[in-house]
């Protein structure tokens, strides 16, 4: 039951006051700083929390501005900016003692529109079952699957990773949460949201592997196109259109096991040549 919980625990925020909540901090093995899908799923969970029932999020803007230490706990204050009949705005940001860390926008939209409907296919990968399961995360966190254990995540081989032309660099993977979740649309964008980091911007050094870089976000963006269930399996098709600069531009998209396009990530961050004797993300014991 402990790894059923932790997801849980994670994402069960504390109101302290009106529009004011404090979320957990992390039960970390391996990360110093705190893990960026952490304060963006909590952020989301603190937005969602003072909207009324009817409206989920279709899309998130955030900034990562300063690192949050993964040991300590995070206050949350949300700014309501419009309550309209069919659409709500929230504004968050995520505080650790007087330190403004990240800035998080998502917008809420009910399910009762309708209009014309497409969606790009799912490329043709191999399946997870015929993956071997137990293998390395790419996300250039050494040892990561001690803090991801909760969740299977199968890295599809590079040579069965199709690719269209204009992908410069890019994998898929396929992940799924590995124990039962509630069974809500909120819950399981955050869920998502959380996830979503992990893997994307490593993604970039896809084209560069003998690159020796620091790794961090500035940025995470997401669209929620179609209800997701993080608990069945997802495919992250991940690509990164540009680097230069000591940034690299990321984008991912997801879809269900069905081939339905579920979810869009666009993300930035930094990709810099190492100084010496620095790692490329920090890390216990470096």
């Amino acid at each position: 039951m402990e790894s059923i919980r932790e997801l849980e625990r994670v994402l069960t925020l504390k109101q302290v006051g009106p529009t004011t909540f404090e979320g957990p901090a992390m039960n970390a093995l391996v990360f110093v700083r705190m893990f960026g899908g952490h304060l963006a799923a909590q952020a989301l969970a603190a937005a969602s929390a003072t909207i009324e029932d009817g409206k989920y999020v279709h899309s998130l803007h955030s900034y990562f501005l300063r690192p949050a230490e993964a040991d300590l706990p995070v206050r949350y204050e949300v700014l309501p900016l419009r309550d309209g009949r069919s659409y709500a705005l929230r504004t968050v940001q995520a505080y650790q003692g007087e330190k403004l860390c990240f800035v998080l926008s998502a917008s809420f939209h009910h399910n009762l529109d309708e209009g014309p409907e497409h969606a790009e296919q799912m490329p043709d990968v191999p399946r997870p079952e015929a993956i071997a399961p137990g293998g390395k995360i790419p996300s250039g966190v050494p040892d990561a699957e001690k803090e991801f254990h909760e969740w299977d995540i199968r890295d599809v081989p590079i040579e069965s990773n199709a690719q269209d032309a204009t992908t410069v660099s890019g994998r898929s993977l396929w992940f799924r949460y590995r124990h039962q979740l509630p069974d809500t649309d909120v819950f399981h964008a955050q869920a998502l949201t959380y996830l979503t980091d992990m893997t994307l911007l490593y993604t970039s050094l896809q084209a560069h592997p003998e690159a020796k870089v620091q790794l961090a976000s500035l940025d995470h963006n997401m669209w929620f196109l179609r209800p997701v269930r993080v608990d069945d399996w997802l495919l992250y098709r991940q690509s990164s259109p540009s680097a230069g600069s000591g940034r690299a531009l990321t984008q991912g998209k997801i879809f269900d096991a069905a081939g339905n396009l579920v979810a869009v990530i666009v993300q930035e961050g930094l990709a810099r040549n190492l100084r010496e004797g620095a790692t490329q993300v920090p890390m216990r014991g470096k």
